[in-house]
């Protein structure tokens, strides 16, 4: 009886007010199509998105610049700490490594091919 009194009084609201039709949600996809990865990135993969976009390389992820290897245009080496061991591959096709501790200051030499290596010092991004 209840639901019955109660249907009528909805059917009776429905027709004596004649509101509009309510409009359809929209998907975003239906409106302006996929959102791109710049839209969708959050946290670290945002920064690292906007750093990309200036130019920027916040996690060395690019090829390094190269470099003569001469006194006056040495192979920088990023660092966080005054000293790092350097591999130096002294010929295009040689199969051993020479490694060598380098540090903070002046240039210095590879022992063996007598390419010249500077520390530099990075900055990490977090």
């Amino acid at each position: 009886m209840a639901a019955r009194l109660l249907l009528r009084s909805a059917v009776r609201a429905a027709t004596a007010s004649q509101a509009a039709p309510a409009l359809a949600l929209r998907r975003h996809m239906a409106t302006g199509g996929i959102p791109t990865d710049e839209e969708q990135a959050t946290g670290m993969e945002k920064m690292v998105m906007q750093a990309m976009k200036e130019g920027t390389d916040p996690y060395s992820m690019l090829k390094p610049k190269s470099y003569a290897g001469s006194k006056q245009d040495p192979h920088l080496v990023p660092s966080i700490n005054n000293k790092r061991i350097v591999g130096c591959v002294c010929e295009e096709d040689n199969t051993s490594i020479v490694w060598f501790w380098l540090h903070a200051g002046e240039p210095q030499r590879c022992p063996a091919c007598g390419a010249h290596y500077k520390l530099v010092p990075h900055e990490l991004p977090h």
